[in-house]
């Protein structure tokens, strides 16, 4: 298992130097091609719309990037875009926020059982699996050929998104230790716990025993991340040097950035493109460093947070 530690202030150092004025546009032949993932929900089998994002090449890695509260997969397209851009076949599945079942993206009670399809999800890899079926099913559909699935794979959630992933990883820590090995980190776009349940603090203890790499670019609290809850329980739970940062001027919506909507601005704010070519540079290159495994622990034992000066609004975070 290639679980590395970064050398994420040395990354950060680089790429905030470079967008702080702006994010550079894409330029690869990435293409979105629409589909839908069959999901397990009790007794019924949920069909929920799913986009996928073909990078020009052979997919570098798989990463899962998952919408937040009452959003769809098309408020996360940019950062899909961008992902691609960079080698990655993007997986972004819409997911509900209300459902009778408790299949739902937050938890309104109990909606571990529906996590548990999503890690199983994740855990199969066959070619007629249901996540190799989406795939497929799309590219046919499009009229666009199929890339094979990569074994290598890196979750990214937004908002009540991130407490999924980090539940999804711990249960494949848990319970599905094939899939296990190949989940190389996860990046957390200003995180928010359920108001139920314990799913953030159950995943983020589990995965504070293991050197899987966890990563934050948060806002500044608010109601729309339930005044960093997320970020808080990030920081209780793992004891580490460094776990991200956060933009002091942020916006919850930064991680949507142009895929945004009017209803996203007028609850949430309106994204900044300085704030979010931060963001955006940050994932791609935690994204590549988790995937080339080309940091070592002892990079992550030097990653002291007052050596980043000269870069207005980025504070780093560590755990307590």
């Amino acid at each position: 298992m290639r679980h590395v530690v970064l050398a994420p202030l040395t990354i950060l150092i680089a790429v905030c130097a470079a967008v702080l004025a702006v994010a550079a546009p894409a330029t690869a032949d990435t293409t979105r091609i629409p589909g839908s993932v069959d999901l397990p929900c009790a007794a019924t089998v949920l069909h929920q719309p799913a986009d996928w994002y073909l990078p020009s090449g052979t997919p570098r890695a798989l990463v899962w990037l998952q919408h937040g509260f009452a959003r769809a997969d098309a408020n996360v397209a940019a950062l899909a875009h961008s992902l691609a851009d960079d080698g990655y076949l993007a997986f972004t599945p819409s997911l509900p926020f209300i459902d009778p079942n408790g299949c739902t993206l937050q938890n309104l009670g109990d909606n571990t059982g529906f996590l548990d399809q999503l890690a199983r999800l994740f855990a199969t890899s066959t070619s007629d699996s249901p996540l190799a079926t989406s795939l497929t099913t799309a590219a046919a559909q499009t009229g666009h050929p199929t890339p094979q699935l990569p074994s290598r794979l890196v979750f990214i959630g937004h908002s009540a998104g991130a407490e999924a992933v980090e539940y999804v990883a711990h249960r494949l820590h848990t319970t599905h230790p094939e899939a296990w090995s190949r989940l190389h980190g996860l990046i957390l776009l200003d995180p928010v716990k359920s108001f139920l349940g314990t799913n953030t603090d159950t995943a983020l203890t589990d995965l504070a025993s293991t050197p899987l790499p966890v990563l934050t670019v948060s806002g500044p609290p608010g109601l729309c991340n339930n005044f960093g809850s997320g970020t808080t329980a990030l920081q209780t739970h793992l004891h580490r040097p460094f776990l991200g940062v956060r933009l002091t001027s942020g916006e919850h919506t930064d991680a949507e950035g142009a895929s945004t909507d009017p209803l996203g601005e007028l609850l949430c704010g309106i994204p900044q493109p300085g704030n979010v070519a931060i963001l955006t540079r940050l994932t791609t290159a935690w994204t590549d460093a988790f995937v080339d495994g080309t940091a070592t622990p002892g990079d992550f034992a030097h990653a002291v947070p007052d050596v980043v000066t000269g870069i207005p609004g980025v504070q780093p975070l560590t755990g307590e």
